[in-house]
C-alpha cells in the first residue's frame, strides 16, 4: 500500500515534466527531491531556504542529503527577520514566515521556466495548526506527499526502503516553534535554543526539543526516556553549558516530548 503511494508520487512528477522543491533538508522535502530526482533528473532543483532559523549544521545536512541523492542544489537567503509580523511571534507567525519563502521562490520559480513549488507538506499536517500551508497555497505551491495521501509514517517507510540513511531522522521544525506566542523572536534567541537542543543530540538524544520562555530552557524528551536521561546525565555540567549559552535557568518537562504542545494556548483559547 505505502510502494503504491510512492507509485503515485512518481506518476504526479512524470506528468509535470520538471520540478522546484521547497527543500529544508527535512524528511519530508527530502523525499520529495529524491523522488523528483529520481524521475525527472537534471530538471528537478531543490532549493534551500537560509536564515538564522536554519542552523549551520542543518544546512550541512541538507546539501549531503542533496548531494546523496544527486539533485542539483541552490541556495537563497530569506528576510523574515525583517519583518515584526514574525519576530513578535504571533500566532500565525509561520504565515509570515512561509509568504517570505514563497514569495522569495515563486519568482526564481518563473525565472527559471518551473510552473510550480513544491514543498514537503504531507498529509498529516493537513490536520495540525499550520498556517504556513495557507501562504503556500495562496502563492501556488504544491504539496505533492498531501496530494497522494503520504503520511509521516508513509515517509518515513518510503525513505527507509528507497536505502537512504536518513530514514529515522528526527522532525526538525523551524527553531521559532520554540517559542511561547507572544515572546519576541531575535536571531540571538534563535541562535540559544538551537545550540542546546545540537549539544543533547551530540549527548545521543535524538528525539528532544527545547523550549525557550525568556530565560528558562525546557527540555523535552519522550516520556519513557525522562528516567534514563536523569541517571545518565551530568545534571551540573549540562546546566553550566545552558547557561553559558545564555539561559538562565534550566528545567526538565516531566511530561515529556510532545509536538506542537505550545499550540494548547489556542485550543485554551477556543475552549473559553
Amino acid at each position: 500500500m505505502v510502494m503504491d503511494k510512492l507509485t503515485q508520487l512518481q506518476t504526479l512528477f512524470a506528468e509535470m515534466e520538471q520540478a522546484l522543491i521547497a527543500y529544508s533538508g527535512g524528511i519530508d522535502s527530502t523525499l520529495v527531491a529524491k523522488v523528483a530526482y529520481d524521475v525527472l533528473g537534471e530538471k528537478a532543483l531543490a532549493v534551500t531556504a537560509v536564515s538564522p532559523s536554519l542552523l549551520p549544521e542543518e544546512l550541512d545536512d541538507a546539501q549531503t542529503q542533496a548531494e546523496t541523492i544527486g539533485i542539483r542544489h541552490e541556495l537563497v537567503e530569506t528576510q523574515e527577520m525583517d519583518n515584526p509580523n514574525y519576530t513578535s511571534n504571533p500566532v500565525n507567525r509561520c504565515y509570515f514566515c512561509k509568504s517570505e519563502l514563497h514569495d522569495t521562490l515563486k519568482p526564481l520559480a518563473i525565472a527559471r521556466g518551473y510552473p510550480y513549488v513544491m514543498d514537503g507538506v504531507n498529509a498529516d499536517d493537513l490536520q495540525d495548526y499550520r498556517p504556513g500551508i495557507q501562504a503556500a497555497k495562496e502563492r501556488g505551491a504544491r504539496s505533492p506527499l498531501a496530494e497522494v495521501g503520504i503520511s509521516k509514517a508513509d515517509v518515513r517507510e518510503i525513505t527507509k526502503q528507497l536505502g537512504l540513511s536518513w530514514w529515522d531522522k528526527p522532525s526538525q521544525p523551524c527553531l521559532s516553534s520554540r517559542f511561547p506566542y507572544g515572546e519576541e523572536i531575535t536571531v540571538a534567541k534563535l541562535q540559544r535554543v538551537g545550540r542546546a537542543e545540537i549539544y543533547l543530540r551530540q549527548q545521543g538524544w535524538k528525539k528532544l526539543r527545547v523550549r525557550s520562555a525568556g530565560d528558562t530552557a525546557r527540555i523535552e524528551l519522550p516520556p519513557d526516556k525522562i528516567k534514563d536521561f536523569v541517571i545518565a546525565t551530568d545534571l551540573a555540567q549540562l546546566t553550566a553549558k545552558f547557561q553559558g549559552l545564555g539561559f538562565m535557568f534550566v528545567t526538565l518537562d516531566l511530561e515529556g516530548y510532545q509536538s506542537g504542545k505550545l499550540n494548547r494556548v489556542l485550543e485554551k483559547a477556543e475552549t473559553r
